[in-house]
């Protein structure tokens, strides 16, 4: 596989974050990769297989052209099945950042040993196992060599393509984290280890974590956190932020934008904005759907937009798989047509430890989780909630899109003696905790004679 074609496939991935997917009631969108003019490549059909151990990488990122084209692939299986159990249980609009989820939880199953990373690695699709840490370092290198492009006119720097992903790590103080842990998440992931009072500060914890995802996306996602999110058990909160705001590279012409009707997945009938405009761009009739592709201004991200045949939404939808996904990727072909899309502005916030549990991993959600690869010692915490939220509004100039998650994970409440009363005659001493060394001992029969002189 050349790196064209890895490219062509990063670029799906890059269009997940970027377009996610929206069930609107009639239409979804869905990441694509093909420039107006060109034939797309061929996607996998087989990848290979790589065996995950227990202990963690180290060292520079290096990935290889197969292994970032193997991560695409999972990344797309991963979203497709996740957006499936929430359309289900939602049946509205929804938008997602899979490569945002995808990067949040690869933090913490660095740290995973056992059943808790054999169940991570199924659900999340880590099919490269402790090489899932390089790859993404390497796809965000290639997301990174997006955030500035040219106008394709007369070649100067412009501002109509943006794309920026971050990663930061906020850990109790004190917290017995491991120095490898925390090397491989900063060499991979560029998250240095920020300390956080979540004992004595969990409120003023949440409101910093929250301003930090605000300002990594605009203010578009401004309370990720909600109230009671952090705790005073809480030990480690993993976050991934991503924003995008880029130009169509053929614009609609909002003169042409005029109302129309929307029919929604229920039946019920809406007049919107409805955009219009003959183009010449990438496009393919497969079996039970017509497919659209829309390029950013640069060409190496794109919006593909997928109309199943008229009250076959919610079969296509279910049956949609990675596999077909790609295949659709490969019908997009050199064509021209009248594209009528409506304009839309929506928020996403979901909490997604049901989901993913009901996918395969219920363990990581559990306080007998084996985190014990991000400690020191025995023990180690395990996931208390998964939070995400994502932002996006298609209009006449372009797309803005914007996401953020959160792992929070936490101790297990330490055993409750209800009310100690020192109320009879006791004893105590003073020691040196690293020692062991008693300093002071003595004992207290009569707290009355003990008040001092008046």
């Amino acid at each position: 596989m050349d790196r064209r074609d890895v490219l062509s496939l990063s670029g799906a991935l890059a269009a997940a974050v970027l377009a996610g997917c929206t069930g609107d009631g009639d239409g979804r969108s869905t990441p694509g990769t093909s420039s107006p003019t060109e034939t797309p490549v061929d996607s996998p059909t087989e990848t290979p297989t790589s065996t995950a151990t227990d202990e963690p990488p180290s060292g520079e990122p290096s990935v290889d052209d197969e292994r970032l084209a193997e991560l695409a692939v999972g990344n797309a299986g991963f979203a497709l099945e996740l957006h499936r159990h929430l359309a289900a249980g939602d049946g509205g609009n929804q938008f997602l950042s899979p490569y945002s989820i995808s990067v949040a939880l690869a933090m913490p199953f660095a740290g995973a040993r056992g059943e808790t990373r054999e169940q991570m690695r199924e659900t999340l699709r880590y099919t490269l196992g402790e090489d899932v840490h390089p790859a993404l370092a390497d796809l965000q290198a290639e997301l990174d060599s997006r955030a500035t492009t040219t106008d394709p006119t007369d070649g100067d720097d412009v501002d109509a393509f943006q794309l920026a992903v971050v990663n930061a790590l906020w850990g109790r103080e004190d917290y017995p984290f491991s120095e490898d842990y925390l090397a491989l998440l900063e060499d991979h992931y560029g998250a240095g280890l920020e300390a956080a009072d979540f004992a004595g500060d969990p409120e003023g914890e949440r409101q910093r974590i929250n301003q930090w995802v605000a300002d990594a996306t605009e203010d578009r996602i401004d309370d990720l956190l909600p109230p009671n999110a952090i705790t005073p058990q809480t030990v480690l909160v993993l976050t991934n932020a991503i924003y995008f705001m880029a130009s169509w590279y053929q614009e609609f012409d909002p003169e042409d934008t005029a109302d129309g009707t929307f029919t929604a997945l229920d039946g019920t009938e809406s007049t919107v904005p409805m955009m219009h405009q003959n183009l010449r761009t990438a496009y393919a009739s497969v079996p039970g759907a017509e497919a659209v592709e829309l390029p950013y201004v640069g060409g190496d991200v794109s919006m593909v937009l997928l109309l199943p045949d008229e009250g076959r939404f919610e079969a296509f939808e279910q049956n949609l798989d990675a596999d077909r996904l790609f295949g659709i990727f490969e019908e997009l072909g050199d064509a021209a047509g009248d594209l009528a899309l409506p304009t839309f502005e929506f928020e996403t916030e979901v909490q997604l430890s049901d989901a993913l549990a009901e996918m395969g991993m219920p363990v990581p959600f559990e306080s007998g989780a084996d985190f014990s690869g991000m400690v020191r010692g025995d023990g180690g915490p395990w996931i208390d909630e998964v939070y995400h939220d994502s932002f996006v509004s298609v209009d006449e100039e372009g797309t803005e899109a914007a996401a953020s998650t959160a792992v929070v994970m936490t101790e297990s409440m330490p055993p409750q003696w209800g009310e100690l009363r020192f109320d009879r005659p006791f004893l105590f001493c003073i020691r040196d905790r690293p020692t062991d060394a008693v300093l002071f001992l003595g004992r207290v029969v009569d707290a009355g004679a003990a008040q001092g002189d008046d």
